[in-house]
């Protein structure tokens, strides 16, 4: 335990609780959001896990009787919160079984003779894991980044020797931007997308798993397809021809020898769920029960065991957190503290037109991550009232909730700390850290072009506008 930022969070949750409040906020309010700033800021400088400070969070609220206990623990019944735990137990499957490895070398196999190449084989990778892996960090660090440390040993190209440009840059920042998108295309590819879909509820707009991957699919492939495009021509590895990588593909896929019945039955459950995401709405099947199904026929068929879940320690470090967060954001609605904010916050964007506004309030929202360490406190400390002053302004829903959304993952282009996949590919030391900024930053402008560009005729098409 961490004890001088540790008295900080302390410091700061009493400086609040002790300010009196500002005229139309009842003090239960005023003293929640003390709780709930104060865990925010420990989810930033980290004085012990999160799991740790949501459970004396999740205490404080029912001691100082701001909620009775069975609100408090209200979070744990979240449907919502569910999805994301069984989605994480569901992808120790593909990591255990070798799935997402095999998937891997298959797409450097077929795509991987050239440098460019090989970058799109890897974001097809993280694409297609990313569904069932809500876990960025476990697809960009578990699966992807080992197979580019690889490959970039195999060309001898490594940080320590000078020579990190020949092909490991390139690799090492084309994986990271990718891993951004994907996380932005489905609810299920990013631990704090569940919480988004919460808030959004919470705030009327119900965001379901389909409608979230429909609205992001376009924009997403178009970012996929010009991203590592654009890194290739401003950040160029090299080393352009890559023959070795295919060879390098077929001797790992050899090794693996032909699919386990493991892997098949991973197969089998991986598109059972993720049919049931997309079309289950019509048979009647959410998608909290969808991930649930999942879970079951791995434990069925034995790819995992139960001593497997139990031992998915991010899962259930995932559901406490969560909990705490959905449990405190839902209370400061409903005790009026999020309108008497965007009520506060409308003045400054009063004049403007409803879009404009929301312009505005977008970019403040994304490129404020520069001051956040995690995308999961970033979005527990802004989405809501961002979203409730977007709704006051008169911008429409389902399109303000969305665009948000898909701003909570992209913002993580800007930093090497504000994504968990950042300090994973940034930490070998094969790109610069100016280097990374200036990159994330044209990035992130490329992000938001395509996103809000085509993404907007896009969600125009589909009647989100």
């Amino acid at each position: 335990m961490k004890f001088i930022p540790l008295a900080i969070i302390i410091a700061i949750g009493l400086i609040i609780w002790f300010i009196t409040p500002p005229e139309g906020i009842k003090p239960d309010a005023w003293h929640l959001l003390a709780i709930f700033v104060a865990t925010i800021v420990g989810f930033i400088i980290k004085p012990m896990p999160m799991g740790s400070l949501s459970i004396i969070a999740i205490t404080m609220t029912v001691i100082t009787d701001i909620v009775p206990l069975k609100t408090a623990l209200s979070g744990f019944g979240n449907g919502t919160i569910w999805i994301i735990v069984c989605a994480i137990i569901i992808s120790r499957g593909v990591t255990k079984t070798g799935l997402g490895s095999r998937i891997a070398y298959i797409f450097v196999n077929k795509f991987g003779k050239k440098t460019l190449g090989l970058s799109y084989a890897l974001a097809f990778t993280d694409l297609i894991l990313s569904p069932a892996m809500p876990s960025n960090s476990a697809r960009a660090g578990g699966i992807v980044f080992p197979i580019i440390s690889a490959l970039a040993h195999s060309f001898h190209s490594k940080p320590e020797d000078g020579t990190e440009r020949k092909i490991g840059s390139f690799l090492i920042k084309t994986a990271f931007q990718v891993n951004v998108v994907t996380s932005a295309m489905f609810m299920t590819a990013m631990a704090a997308n569940p919480l988004i879909v919460s808030m959004a509820k919470e705030a009327g707009i119900q965001i379901s798993w389909s409608g979230w991957m429909l609205a992001a699919i376009v924009p997403g492939l178009i970012s996929l397809l010009i991203i590592p495009w654009f890194i290739y021509k401003i950040y160029p590895p090299e080393i352009k021809e890559t023959p070795n990588a295919a060879k390098f593909a077929i001797e790992k896929l050899k090794e693996m020898g032909p699919m386990s019945k493991a892997e098949k039955r991973m197969v089998f459950v991986f598109v059972t769920v993720l049919g049931l995401w997309i079309f289950g709405e019509k048979i009647g099947v959410d998608a909290t029960t969808a991930a649930l199904v999942g879970v079951s026929l791995l434990l069925l068929t034995q790819v995992l065991t139960w001593t497997d879940v139990k031992g998915e320690k991010m899962a259930w470090d995932t559901l406490v957190w969560f909990a705490a967060l959905v449990m405190m954001a839902g209370q400061l609605n409903n005790l009026g503290l999020i309108s008497w904010f965007s009520k506060e916050i409308q003045g400054l964007v009063s004049g403007m037109s409803p879009m404009v506004a929301l312009l505005v309030l977008g970019m403040a929202y994304f490129y404020s991550h520069y001051l956040f360490a995690s995308a999961t406190a970033h979005v527990s400390a802004m989405y809501a009232a961002f979203l409730a002053v977007s709704l006051t302004v008169g911008a429409p829903g389902m399109f303000t909730a969305l665009m948000l959304a898909f701003f909570s993952n992209l913002f993580g282009s800007i930093t090497h700390y504000g994504f968990g996949p950042a300090p994973i590919l940034f930490g070998p030391g094969y790109v610069s850290e100016g280097k990374w900024w200036a990159i994330g930053l044209a990035i992130s402008i490329i992000n938001i072009i395509i996103w809000l560009g085509v993404g907007s005729l896009w969600w125009k098409l589909l009647g989100l506008w």
